[in-house]
């Protein structure tokens, strides 16, 4: 559901639940400085300031406006340090509600949004014998025992922030509408309860594409995922509903279902705005949209669909600028691999490979780079299979499998086009890197991508293709191998006494981590949905070519050869970056095993 949290130690008893009625700003000051939150100085202070401010805002916010400061250690009193402290003196549970773990048909089939307004309420958990119901007016319940009769359950009342309330009141109830006007619309009743709608499927009937209340759907979606900060979207068919998923900060989370009527046409909605083919279900697609987010920027999204058991399952990939271009502290990058990466790619020709598995940022790191170097002095043309993201700098082609244009037929025709930089979006075969090589040694500096594990198996990923030693040689410049890692929130990660120097000491053997060393612990808050993560970001391996790397590749070309010399020379392997990044509190040693291959 949420986050339910137990009530706060200042004014937590439950004994003062003496008040009745609606909360007022003034009876609020007084208890919180009868409860030795904010000193009688403070509190004068505090109703001086509200009584100069007119406005119909809730108690809550009114004060938390005011900039009032805690006894206890002089930070500023928020709204939702308020909140929790209310709910300790109302005896009850404080919550800070995640959108994404509650179920919004059923919020919708508990009350109407009318009467949630005018009680300023939100059910937040539906079970079979209990209806969990967020409230900003703790002392007003006359309303209970109503909601009780009509949908035969109990009801447990929770403490939330009232903008909370307020803004997810207006998303649940609206979506709730838009899917049963789409329903209305395609033959099913606009009045039946969430479940009972399902049993469209059962019906002819199908959905437009374009009906208001599907166009409405798809809109809360696109705007919701970047509202959670989702990266991607995944609209699946089940035998009996549609399910919504949004992958953030690499993991899946459920988000919403929908009767498989609606399901499908937001599939079509979505195809239509992607230029894809309607009408045909039965081979993958590719399209791709843009839109914008809530604060106005324009967002692209990659689309893409494959028919399975049940219907059409959807992708929508998110690339929003901010990002998919960052600079290199952003990315992860430490300062002894930003210098020598930073080096590298300043180079006038060559090849530089970036390698890694599928969703490891490579992308990410390709385009940020280009972004960099790409002046108005220089011509960086890229071949791509699929464009990830259209970027006014570089000049992009998408490679046409079904007109025979591939990766070589793309750089052969590139060379003719008169560029400075090159990005091949991957090599997969000889011909590609026997033209990326070819394209080095004629003066141009090429960028690419390989899958593999790290970063010295580039090199003999390459000889394996059939690429020989000697133009290897010739032309690598580099080969940086990367990692995706979460990052502990912020808010909530807390040192973790447990974690011993000697233990990280033990992941990175033979190699010393001296300096800094404070390691932290996920907890867990609303703005890392309870998992103790925020946010992703990059670890990296770089080796560069030097010479003396260059005799290992034509005299002893196996990877541990390869390996033991690019360490050699200041190459550090992914897990050290990782464990660094564990010493200065970033993320997880778990999250760094899962991530990195063992050292070598």
């Amino acid at each position: 559901m949420s986050a339910l949290m137990p009530p706060p130690s200042p004014g937590a008893s439950p004994t003062k639940k003496s008040h009745a009625g609606p909360l007022d700003w003034r009876r609020l000051v007084e208890w919180l400085s009868e409860d030795g939150v904010i000193s009688a100085a403070e509190a004068q202070r505090t109703i001086a300031r509200c009584s100069q401010v007119q406005s119909a805002q809730h108690p809550l916010v009114r004060l938390a406006s005011v900039g009032m400061t805690r006894v206890a250690d002089g930070k500023p009193l928020d709204i939702e340090t308020i909140a929790q402290w209310l709910a300790g003196r109302a005896g009850l549970h404080y919550l800070r509600i995640d959108p994404l773990k509650v179920d919004v048909g059923k919020v919708a089939d508990t009350m109407s949004a009318v009467y949630a307004e005018r009680h300023k309420v939100l059910p937040v958990q539906v079970s079979p014998n209990e209806v969990v119901i967020a409230t900003s007016e703790p002392f007003i319940t006359d309303w209970v025992q109503e909601v009780e009769r009509q949908s035969r359950r109990s009801v447990r009342l929770v403490v939330a922030n009232p903008q909370e309330i307020s803004k997810f009141t207006a998303e649940f109830f609206a979506l709730a509408k838009s899917v049963k006007a789409a329903l209305k619309a395609g033959g099913g009743s606009g009045s039946a309860s969430f479940e009972q709608l399902v049993e469209l499927n059962k019906t002819n009937k199908q959905l437009d594409a374009n009906d208001q209340g599907v166009v409405q759907v798809v809109d809360w979606l696109w705007q919701y995922a970047f509202d959670q900060r989702a990266s991607d979207i995944h609209l699946e068919p089940r035998r009996e509903q549609g399910v919504i998923r949004f992958r953030i900060d690499g993991v899946l989370h459920p988000v919403y279902q929908l009767p498989m009527g609606v399901h499908n046409a937001m599939t079509a909605r979505i195809k239509l705005l992607g230029r894809m083919d309607v009408v045909e279900k039965r081979r993958p697609q590719d399209g791709r949209i843009k839109t914008r987010n809530p604060r106005g920027d324009e967002v692209e999204m990659r689309l893409s669909t494959l028919p399975t058991a049940f219907g059409e399952k959807m992708v929508m990939r998110i690339f929003d600028p901010d990002t998919t271009v960052k600079d290199l502290d952003a990315l992860g990058f430490s300062q002894h691999d930003a210098e020598r990466w930073e080096q590298l790619v300043k180079r006038p020709h060559g090849i530089v490979l970036v390698t890694g598995p599928t969703g490891s940022g490579k992308t990410t790191t390709l385009y940020s780079t280009l972004k960099r170097i790409a002046t108005e002095a220089v011509n960086v043309s890229t071949i791509e299979d699929p464009i990830e993201m259209i970027e006014p700098a570089f000049n992009q082609t998408q490679v046409q499998a079904h007109l025979d244009f591939n990766f070589p037929e793309g750089l052969r025709a590139l060379m003719r086009q008169d560029p400075d930089i090159i990005m091949v979006g991957e090599i997969r075969d000889l011909q590609t890197a026997e033209m990326a090589v070819q394209a080095a040694l004629t003066g141009h500096l090429v960028f690419s991508t390989l899958h593999t594990n790290d970063a010295p198996s580039a090199v003999s990923r390459m000889m394996e293709l059939g690429v020989p030693s000697y133009l290897i040689n010739a032309t690598l410049l580099g080969v940086l191998a990367q990692r995706l890692v979460r990052t502990l929130c912020s808010n909530c990660r807390e040192p973790d006494e447990s974690a011993s120097r000697e233990t990280l000491a033990e992941l990175v053997k033979p190699w010393q981590i001296t300096g800094r060393y404070r390691p932290y612990k996920p907890v867990g808050c609303v703005d890392c949905r309870m998992t103790g993560f925020r946010g992703r970001m990059g670890l990296y391996e770089l080796l560069t070519v030097t010479e003396g790397f260059k005799e290992k590749v034509s005299k002893e070309p196996n990877i541990d050869a390869l390996r033991r010399q690019a360490i050699t020379e200041a190459m550090r392997p992914l897990r050290l970056a990782g464990a660094l990044k564990v010493a200065e509190g970033l993320t997880t040693v778990e999250e760094i095993l899962s991530a990195t291959p063992p050292m070598a």
